[in-house]
């Protein structure tokens, strides 16, 4: 999804022309047309984390480093930022038996964790076992978040595909902020799909400008249901669409190192750049349009002296 211009822009906008109307004299002496604010322009944001060859995070990255193109013409970016825009996470966390374990333990790492965003962040709860469902919309107060996770018990099937595409759906209904992420914490062992398949989660992330980042918990599953979930039509592919979203995925071996692990997980997604660029885009509604970031030639050649992640596409709405 598009953005449009900030909302600061648009106040000046307004401003100026309450300043007109209130002086009309003054108006009509302007000899010279003034620089239009570009109102009707659509903002587009692409977060990208970028590693060397070593897979080690490149971290002093300049605007001028970078290279921006959609649909393969080169873009102006226009917009470069490192966790300077507000932030919409939407948690998603797997309450399926085979999570149990890790409940009380989650509490206190989400509670760390999110408390490394910045106030102006929002976090929106919503869990998953055999259903998807909204636990608790955007709020600011992230200790709120991390304490009904504690209150929660963990039963029932495991039905990722609806706990992935029902937060995706909310954020593409909900007021357009700046950078959005779903954090999906989960064991990756689906046992139920859901209505939509792979293809519909990625389009339904794409269209809400999400990235996903997964947190992947062991769980507590023996062989026989790993093997029947492997034998299940239509379980979505939650590599693609970390892919294909431009996100990670954060393996935790065990419940002592879960408090680590969703800190460096929060931090990587702080640290990500942001870029932004101006579209003229004017293809018919419903048509993705690719996105291509890389470095500067001097850096080498992008999948082999180092690696982008960050969406590949983008809807104009």
């Amino acid at each position: 999804m598009a953005t449009r211009l900030p909302t600061i822009l648009r106040l000046c906008s307004i401003l100026a022309s309450a300043a007109l109307s209130l002086c009309p004299a003054l108006a009509q002496n302007q000899e010279q047309p003034q620089t239009a604010i570009r109102v009707n322009v659509n903002l587009v944001l692409v977060d990208a984390t970028v590693k060397n060859k070593s897979a080690q995070i490149m971290s002093d990255l300049k605007q001028q480093d970078f290279e921006l193109r959609e649909d393969g013409v080169p873009q102006k970016i226009d917009i470069f930022s490192r966790d300077e825009l507000p932030l919409d996470v939407a948690l998603v966390l797997d309450l399926s038996d085979s999570i149990g374990p890790f409940l009380v333990p989650l509490r206190q790492a989400a509670n760390t964790a999110l408390a490394a965003l910045k106030p102006e962040d929002q976090v929106a709860l919503f869990t998953f076992s055999t259903e998807a469902e909204l636990r608790v919309p955007f709020t600011r107060d992230k200790s709120q978040i991390a304490d009904l996770i504690g209150s929660f018990h963990a039963g029932g099937a495991t039905n990722i595909n609806d706990g992935i595409f029902l937060p995706a759906q909310y954020l593409l209904n909900a007021p357009q902020k700046d950078r959005r992420v779903i954090i999906l914490i989960s064991d990756d062992v689906g046992t139920t799909a859901g209505g939509q398949g792979t293809r519909d989660i990625v389009t339904e992330c794409t269209a809400s400008d999400v990235v996903l980042y997964n947190l992947k918990i062991p769980g507590y599953n023996p062989p026989e249901t790993r093997m029947a979930a492997a034998m299940i039509p239509g379980l979505v592919n939650i590599r693609k669409v970390v892919e294909q979203t431009g996100g990670e995925t954060f393996d935790v071996p065990d419940i002592a190192h879960l408090d680590e692990v969703f800190r460096a997980l929060i931090q990587r997604i702080k640290t990500r750049y942001t870029l932004g660029y101006y579209t003229n885009a004017t293809a018919a509604r419903g048509k993705p349009h690719k996105l291509d970031v890389r470095l500067a030639p001097s850096f080498g050649k992008k999948g082999r002296e180092y690696t982008v992640l960050s969406r590949t596409a983008f809807y104009v709405h």
